[in-house]
């Protein structure tokens, strides 16, 4: 296992300001939730989530929404690989394998979201938010999300994030939600 890497960084006054005109705003996080609420009441599903890095960062946004307990069912706040495996059911040698952070175990924590939720939908997330952690394979901001339905396998997508460690959390929380309606769009 490669020894973890820790990355100071020394940002420009120029790139801090372009750092925060990516990240998303709490409105645009909100704005989001709003249209992923609506999404789901339109079709009659239910939303269950599975998150690591983002402590619950995308149930907090979710349940901003008013009404939101009308298509959100749980979120599973899954930060220790003992909590994976004990709530979610991932299995030991997959993280033993390909480690907490890897599109293997988003994709278990979806299964096991759904498999212990009365969810249609799940939103996974697992990641390096820094400032510690990062490896040469897995650097800070490497996040791993899987959106899935009971329908369907998950689908997996690695994403490389850029800033702190809260910016880290804002994009994947984003991300997940932006992903939620991607997936609404191709399969209405």
């Amino acid at each position: 296992m490669p020894l973890p890497i820790r990355t100071t960084r020394h940002l420009t006054n120029r790139q801090q300001s372009a750092m925060s005109a990516q990240e998303p705003s709490c409105q645009h996080l909100h704005e989001l939730a709003a249209q992923v609420g609506a999404a789901l009441r339109a079709r009659n599903l239910v939303l269950a989530l599975a998150e690591s890095c983002t402590g619950g960062w995308i149930a907090k946004v979710i349940t901003d929404v008013p009404g939101s307990s009308g298509w959100f069912d749980r979120g599973f706040v899954t930060y220790s690989n003992t909590a994976k495996t004990d709530l979610l059911g991932v299995r030991k040698a997959t993280v033993a394998t390909h480690g907490a952070v890897s599109g293997e175990v988003v994709a278990e924590m979806a299964a096991g979201a759904l498999q212990r939720s009365s969810a249609d939908v799940v939103v996974a997330v697992s990641g390096v938010a820094g400032p510690d952690g990062g490896t040469a394979d897995k650097p800070v901001g490497t996040v791993y999300l899987a959106w899935a339905r009971r329908d369907s396998p998950a689908r997996t997508e690695r994403r490389q994030f850029a800033g702190d460690r809260d910016a880290v959390r804002r994009q994947t929380v984003a991300v997940a939600l932006q992903g939620l309606l991607d997936d609404f769009a191709r399969h209405p």
